[in-house]
């Protein structure tokens, strides 16, 4: 269990007078729910980015390792508060296997900090090589991870030679069949503006109901020599929408199927339409890129510390001896 010993940890009582307005409710990371937090919080955001290779998603899972989980203990460890207390929340749910550079996550805490920058550095020394908190900020009370987000940016890496990269192997699909990058956009173009994308969504394990309409501002091919980077920004997605859309894409670039096609399977809205010409793609090359946020939830409160992106060592006096 990956909270064994984390678990077991006091919660640290406040230690300040601040009268900060950084409380209220917050999300339970398990149930999903509200929950009335018993303390005056301060909330803190942070952008991470990790390889999803040996990982079990995002998620907190007892029996597996997620990102989530390893974060987790390594905050509960700097801040020796317990994990339910930290309602620690993601702003996706990234599955097994898939990257991220621009996770993004909320928690909170009793107490205010003076500076981010050596806590910054503490969290990121406690984690393993593969996850690195990238910043470390103040959030103000409006500002959730997950509500706040207006738009999300995935890519997924395709790599289109006979032969391929080992150093890209764990970040891109090889594909052996020669693609043609021109239709691929033309039949990209078909994906954007306003649809329901039921055709498109694997059954989700989580018990909510999704709303299966989602707006997709842009389909990029972008190449990169033998490389091509599908780069797609949308409202949201469904559970693995970015994988069966690349994977339709690829049979268009094969040339196996023509570019309307997705106009017939998003009018389909049945998922079995979509499997009648292609299969699930991998999940190691996908990408969680960027998260865009509501500008207002990103306001500082006005008694917060100077956000922290890492900073180098730095020597005050260097001796040199010359014989």
């Amino acid at each position: 269990m990956c909270f064994s010993t984390a678990l077991a940890l006091p919660s640290v009582p406040i230690t300040t007078n601040s009268t900060s307005d950084w409380r209220g409710k917050d999300e339970d990371p398990n149930k999903g729910q509200a929950v009335k937090l018993s303390l005056p919080a301060y909330k803190w955001r942070l952008v991470i980015a990790y390889d999803g290779t040996r990982f079990s998603g995002w998620q907190y899972q007892q029996s597996t390792p997620t990102v989530q989980c390893i974060l987790e203990e390594a905050l509960t460890r700097k801040t020796k508060i317990n994990r339910k207390e930290l309602c620690l929340v993601g702003a996706s749910r990234t599955d097994a296997g898939v990257h991220a550079w621009g996770q993004v996550a909320h928690f909170v805490t009793p107490f205010n900090y003076e500076t981010l920058d050596d806590v910054h550095k503490a969290v990121n020394g406690l984690l393993p090589s593969d996850i690195r908190v990238r910043e470390f900020s103040p959030a103000g009370p409006e500002f959730h991870a997950r509500f706040s987000v207006t738009s999300k940016i995935y890519s997924y890496q395709v790599y289109d030679s006979t032969i391929m990269d080992p150093f890209l192997r764990h970040y891109a699909y090889h594909s052996t069949y020669k693609l043609d990058a021109a239709v691929m956009r033309d039949a990209a173009k078909h994906f954007v503006g306003k649809h329901d994308f039921s055709a498109f969504a694997n059954t989700s394990r989580n018990d909510r109901i999704p709303n299966p309409v989602k707006t997709i501002f842009r389909f990029d091919v972008v190449e990169k020599g033998p490389l091509l980077r599908l780069e797609v920004e949308g409202s949201g997605f469904l559970y693995r929408q970015v994988r069966n859309m690349v994977a339709l894409l690829l049979q268009v670039g094969r040339q196996a199927v023509p570019p309307d096609i997705v106009v017939r399977i998003l009018e389909s809205r049945d998922r079995k339409e979509l499997a009648k010409y292609t299969l699930l793609l991998p999940p190691h090359g996908l990408s969680l890129d960027t998260i865009k946020y509501n500008e207002e939830h990103l306001i500082l409160p006005t008694d917060s510390p100077a956000s922290s992106f890492g900073r180098h060592h730095s020597i005050s006096k260097c001796k040199v001896l010359f014989v």
